[in-house]
């Protein structure tokens, strides 16, 4: 048996340098921090200055509102800030830094030098660590914090930098995403005395733009969104420019850089039918949010928050977000590409009165999913509901498609995506738009307006509940008993009905009407696994719009059915009338356009 150690207090620097294990990871979190600290100062040009890939040098320069020199020394010390005096502060924190960790951990594994002057001193004042007070010293009014030689003093924690041109890459990222929380604040970054970045003070849009790059001016859709005390506002992406990898997504709430599962989820959700296979959603978005809702204190590196009501977050999110994507459909997409500024707006079409031949063209599968044919009773099944629904097409699918392509007049009106011109393939229509020519995808246009027609009919009764001849027992965690309890309420919206059966059993005894034949087990520990992560279930929607999406594709016009021109006419403005139409159900486009000018480059006109 080992000798016992008695219990002794550890020496503040080795304190020091273990909290730095937790916030000082690599070059790219002593820049974060000290650029954070520079933004509460009140700076309105900030200036950094690299070496080395930050491993030899870190020296972030601002013109804030500066440090007296009395406080120099303290503020080097752990746990001293000037952020925050009280609990209450603290839980309703707003500035980027509140900890008073930052400083002291990178003095105990670096080289720190704090230059500091206020608008009320003659000179500036410097203090390094061990140094007895502060010195005279030169310098304008503001900061400037100097880090050289990053964990010289822990080799340990030096081995594991990586080369020199990834340290540089780590910081671009963590200065970028600050930039981004606060264009009304000038960058500047030099690396190894060469410019590298510069942005000026702007708009958040402007800033989007600057520090990203043209991919959200030119495939972007603005957010801006309010309700009561919570606001989200920013730029995602079209789904069309999708990549393959999630790197174009940041998330600020109240200003600060997080990554937050409720959001994640909440957008995920939004972009679900909409995305092909794998592909990632770009965004920048910034969720502002009362304080008191938020808790920013649960990471030492203030990565992570947590919202009191997450749930009513992850619903105002994918509401917002979803209303979007929804407004960026073929028409807005069409008008804003290329339509004149004298032509019908998505406004102007969707004010057609009902006695407008649009309107009389929109008679379609909406419509027939109303009619006695197929009827959301909760006393059929779901197989034979599906099965009623096919028949119903095969018998009356002629008239139903007769009755949504009539003919449509002659009209002055132009249109977004234009006049079919012919029938390519039996797979595409042609059409001439005002500015061009669109090739659209016949199959998947419709799919898509199928697929939304059948949504909101089902949206607009209460989803129907199955009572299962046979409940299904299943064993649970006593956490998962104490969601089904909290839960009750919402799981009988959503069409589930659970008691207790036992002191770590369940019994489900009704579902959903049109989930009623998958696997009831697993669909109930999913919906209570969504409660239990985002205090919302989006399963039941994603698994129900599974099915409406592989029922849509059974009703859509198949390929190689030839049209009429008024028939695919009558199509092209059902997608003007439908929510992302353009694209498909599995995220493809629906539709491509070239304008005359593409088209006379094609055939070198003009050059």
């Amino acid at each position: 048996m080992s000798n016992r150690r008695s219990i002794h207090q550890l020496p503040d620097l080795l304190i020091s340098q273990i909290a730095a294990g937790e916030v000082i990871e690599r070059p790219a979190s002593v820049l974060k921090e000290l650029v954070e600290n520079a933004v509460d100062a009140g700076s309105q040009t900030i200036e950094v200055r690299l070496e080395a890939g930050g491993i030899r040098r870190i020296a972030v320069i601002d013109d804030g509102i500066g440090i007296p020199s009395n406080e120099l020394s303290l503020a080097l010390t752990r746990h001293a800030t000037s952020k925050i005096t009280s609990l209450d502060e603290l839980e309703s924190v707003e500035s980027m830094g509140f900890r008073g960790e930052a400083l002291a951990s990178i003095a105990s594994v670096a080289s720190l030098t704090l230059t500091s002057r206020t608008r009320d001193d003659q000179h500036a004042w410097s203090f390094e660590s061990g140094m007895p007070e502060p010195v005279a010293a030169a310098g304008a009014p503001g900061t400037t914090v100097d880090v050289r030689y990053l964990f010289d003093m822990v080799p340990a924690r030096r081995k594991f930098l990586r080369a020199e041109a990834t340290e540089f890459g780590h910081c671009i990222d963590a200065i970028e995403r600050i930039a981004l929380a606060f264009p009304e604040v000038g960058f500047r970054v030099f690396h190894n005395d060469r410019a590298v970045r510069q942005w000026l003070p702007t708009t958040v849009l402007q800033r989007i733009s600057d520090v990203l790059g043209q991919e959200f001016n030119e495939h972007g859709i603005e957010i801006n969104a309010q309700s009561g005390l919570i606001s989200l506002l920013g730029v995602i992406t079209r789904p069309t420019a999708a990549r393959a990898r999630a790197d174009r997504q940041f998330l600020f709430v109240n200003g600060r850089h997080v990554r937050d599962r409720t959001v994640s989820h909440a957008i995920r959700s939004a972009y679900a039918d909409v995305l092909h296979g794998d592909r990632q959603p770009s965004f920048v978005l910034f969720l502002n949010i009362d304080p008191a809702a938020v808790d920013v204190n649960v990471h030492p590196a203030k990565h992570e928050v947590r919202f009191r009501d997450s749930g009513a977050v992850h619903r105002f999110v994918a509401h917002t977000v979803t209303q979007a994507l929804s407004g960026s459909a073929s028409l807005q997409a069409a008008d804003s590409r290329y339509a004149s500024p004298n032509e019908s707006t998505p406004t102007a079409l969707s004010t057609h009165s009902s006695g407008s031949p649009l309107h009389h063209a929109q008679t379609s599968f909406s419509e027939s999913a109303a009619r006695p044919g197929w009827q959301h009773s909760t006393q059929q099944p779901l197989h034979l509901r599906e099965r009623q629904y096919e028949t119903y097409q095969s018998k009356a699918g002629t008239t139903v498609w007769q009755q949504a392509y009539a003919p449509l007049p002659e009209e002055t009106t132009t249109w977004p995506l234009g006049r079919a011109l012919a029938q390519v393939h039996g797979v595409y229509i042609l059409s001439q738009t005002a500015k061009g020519l669109a090739l659209i995808d016949m199959h998947a246009a419709h799919e898509r307006v199928v697929y939304e027609q059948l949504k909101q009919a089902l949206d607009a009764h209460t989803l129907p509940q199955q009572t299962l001849l046979v409940p299904v027992v299943f064993r649970v965690t006593d956490k998962e008993l104490a969601l089904a309890d909290e839960f009750r309420d919402q799981l009988l919206e959503l069409g589930f009905e659970m008691t207790p059966g036992g002191p770590q059993s369940m019994t489900l005894r009704a579902v959903p009407a049109i989930l009623a034949r998958g696997d009831l087990e697993a669909l109930a520990r999913g919906v209570l696994r969504d409660l239990d992560q985002v205090g919302a279930s989006k399963l039941l929607t994603e698994q129900r719009n599974t099915l409406l999406a592989t029922m849509a594709c059974h009703g859509a016009v198949r390929a190689n059915r030839q049209l009429s021109i008024e028939e695919m006419n009558a199509l092209l403005r059902q997608m003007e009338q439908t929510e992302r139409a353009d694209q498909c159900n599995h995220g493809r486009p629906t539709w491509v356009h070239w304008t005359v000018s593409d088209l006379d480059k094609l055939f070198l006109r003009g050059q």
